[in-house]
């Protein structure tokens, strides 16, 4: 299985987001720092646009730790997250791609 876990602990603004997600992900060093690059990044997955690769058809899971927290005192990033994982997976189908992203919420 595909798995990325994000302690969300970690993200306690927009900057500390971008931060935690580029580690995670091994995003390249030109990535923008906002939720188009964000977009972007995800989207392509299954490309070798950063170090977490997904085969081709698979799923990856982001599996969201401490996110309570984050639904508490950062509700934009938050909401952010859902509608731009789901913004992804729509994109991806709207290219005639597979969806490639799940959410998972652990308190």
């Amino acid at each position: 299985m595909n798995l990325v876990v994000i302690n969300c602990n970690e993200i306690v603004d927009w900057n500390s987001f971008h931060a935690v997600f580029k580690k995670a992900f091994g995003f390249p060093e030109f990535y923008g720092q906002n939720m188009d690059a964000w977009i972007d990044c995800m989207t392509y997955l299954d490309t070798d646009f950063s170090t977490v690769q997904v085969e081709e058809g698979e799923i990856l899971t982001l599996q969201l730790d401490n996110i309570r927290q984050t639904r508490e005192t950062l509700p934009d990033i938050y909401n952010t997250i859902i509608e731009c994982s789901a913004f992804v997976n729509w994109r991806r189908v709207e290219q005639g791609n597979p969806p490639i992203l799940a959410l998972s919420f652990y308190q």
